[in-house]
């Protein structure tokens, strides 16, 4: 049930509303949040789909849907890679899937405030920490995932190692919050952030065909100033396509909306608005007649690919224009300067 939201939301160039209702009509009474009608759900994108929820006011549902990892969680602290009609349906062990309920859970607190929450949470999103920093290599980078059969891969993504750095942060604001000391979270934080800005070779590069290679570390918060504004000049051509949006990968012709939007929170995280929102409004006409955004589209023959209303991709269009236009009070949560506010430095320092 939506609720009422105390603050004042502002003409945006989007009908956030539609998206939202979207997303709750495909929650399960159980508080999963699956990509699709009839499709799989996967711990990250479940979590993107409930923080758009939540933005919108629809708090009961964003609690449900964090409520719903906390009684799936597995002993380890971690969650499967993804599950289908209530059952696992890939049993890999990610890192970042693992670890973002931290940013999910920080971003319920910034719109309801609701300490309480945080402490019945608490124990999951401890678990969860524990369980992606266990998997930390000597140089900092985090490995990206351990097999079905609980094996480590010694491979580490920078987009989900990104990721995990924001995660690192909002689990430290946490624990923050809730007087909990966690040095060794801190550690594993500043020695992530080192990895990311200074050690690309320790990630896979056949990643860095993708678009989110590019702008999660500016995302994230793990490179800021003129090294994230460099970072995105220099490979603006690469991934934009003008006046349509960004590419997944570079090198084929599908612009992705999910993408596009995480541009543009990267873009309002470093202060430029302007640009932030010209990309934005690229994407206003790409929806279906419910107001609901497609999840991508190739070009330049326009086919929209697929043609599934994707919960997340849409979570993630609400997100850009809460950045874009403050709607809600967790709007600047991924703005850097969010983070130099002393309380929350002295929470990461």
């Amino acid at each position: 049930m939506k609720l009422e939201v105390p603050w004042k939301k502002p003409e945006v160039s989007v009908d956030i509303d539609s998206i939202a209702l979207m997303i709750a009509d495909l929650q399960k009474e159980t508080g999963e949040i699956p990509w699709s009608d009839g499709g799989k759900t996967d711990p990250w994108d479940h979590v993107e789909a409930a923080m758009g929820l939540a933005i919108c006011g629809y708090i009961a549902e964003a609690r449900a849907a964090y409520m719903w990892l906390a009684d799936i969680q597995l002993a380890d602290g971690s969650w499967y890679a993804s599950y289908l009609k209530g059952n696992p349906l890939d049993r890999t062990r990610e890192t970042n899937l693992s670890a973002y309920i931290a940013v999910g859970i920080f971003h319920y607190y910034l719109i309801t405030h609701d300490l309480r929450f945080l402490y019945q949470m608490w124990p999951t999103i401890e678990a969860a920490i524990n369980f992606t920093v266990s998997l930390q290599a000597p140089a900092g980078e985090i490995y990206w995932a351990k097999s079905p059969d609980l094996e480590v891969d010694p491979m580490a993504l920078l987009t989900g190692s990104s990721s995990i750095f924001m995660s690192l942060k909002c689990a430290l604001s946490i624990a923050g919050l809730l007087g909990k000391a966690k040095p060794e979270w801190k550690i594993a934080l500043i020695n992530l952030g080192e990895a990311i800005r200074n050690g690309y070779h320790l990630f896979n590069m056949t990643k860095s065909r993708y678009s989110m290679d590019w702008f999660y570390p500016v995302l994230s918060g793990a490179v800021t100033g003129k090294a994230a504004q460099e970072r995105i000049d220099q490979q603006w051509k690469k991934f934009v396509v003008e006046d349509m949006g960004v590419l997944c990968v570079s090198d084929r012709p599908w612009v992705t909306i999910a993408e596009t939007c995480e541009l543009v929170l990267a873009l309002a995280a470093t202060g430029r608005n302007k640009i932030a929102s010209i990309v934005f409004n690229w994407l206003v006409d790409r929806k279906f007649e419910d107001g609901s955004y497609w999840c991508g589209f190739t070009y330049p023959d326009m086919v929209i690919w697929p043609e599934d209303k994707i919960s997340w991709t849409n979570g993630v269009v609400i997100m850009a224009a809460d950045a874009l236009y403050q709607i809600s009070p967790a709007a600047n949560l991924f703005n850097h300067s969010f983070w130099d506010s002393p309380e929350f430095l002295s929470y990461l320092e």
